[in-house]
């Protein structure tokens, strides 16, 4: 998953930014039209992950998002929508989670009981990816991305995994409404992830009816 908020960065608009970004449009395209712009979506990717020196967690580099994005627009239900002014500026893709759970094998505990109701209806939608190149609006464009992608799959629930050691993404999702449900232990990429869930509808990072549990509602440290 990728995401990545700007907030507290000091940067002045670049030339007509300001303007510009008053109207951002977003936009569902296929699968095939995805895989056209694949190279454009790798220069936003590429300038959302920029981290400081301080932070130890490198994510993964534009050949790796071109192959993850290769391997997603082969899934069923693929979508995405992408958010674009004179130029792409940022999108969100995913695919509907399988009513098997399967998405959630290796969680950690008990799966909260919403969430596995949710899942067994069909009404939970993964979102892989999640990126906007940075502005002043990237917050706003991020959460009209989020909820343009579910809302159009009539979602209930998105769901994403995050490697725990990525703080930028976990501090952007939570920043978004995300709420951080327990940890998934992934054996074939020896990766420990955050499962965080975004209930349509949630601006807040108020707990959602059905899923609040103490025991479960973890913010990521």
């Amino acid at each position: 998953m990728t995401a990545r908020s700007e907030r507290g960065r000091q940067r002045e608009p670049r030339g007509s930014e300001s303007a510009t970004m008053d109207v951002v449009l977003l936009r569902r395209v296929n699968r095939w039209h995805a895989q056209g712009v694949s190279e454009e979506l790798a220069d936003p990717y590429v300038d959302s992950r920029e981290t400081p020196p301080r932070e130890a967690y490198r994510p993964p580099g534009r050949h790796d998002f071109l192959n993850r994005l290769t391997a997603e627009i082969r899934r069923p239900g693929f979508a995405m929508v992408i958010a674009e002014t004179d130029g792409l500026v940022g999108c969100a893709f995913g695919f509907p989670v399988r009513s098997d759970g399967s998405w959630w094998l290796g969680f950690d505990g008990a799966l909260p009981r919403g969430i596995e109701q949710l899942t067994e209806s069909g009404g939970v939608f993964a979102i892989t990816d999640l990126l906007v190149r940075p502005h002043p609006q990237d917050q706003d464009v991020a959460r009209r991305l989020q909820e343009r992608l579910l809302t159009d799959h009539h979602a209930s629930l998105g769901a994403t995994l995050v490697d725990r050691a990525d703080h930028p993404a976990l501090a952007a999702l939570r920043s978004w409404g995300w709420l951080d449900v327990g940890e998934i232990w992934r054996p074939v990429s020896a990766t420990l992830l955050r499962a965080l869930v975004l209930p349509v509808g949630e601006r807040t990072a108020a707990r959602p009816a059905g899923l609040a549990h103490d025991a479960w509602t973890r913010w990521p440290g």
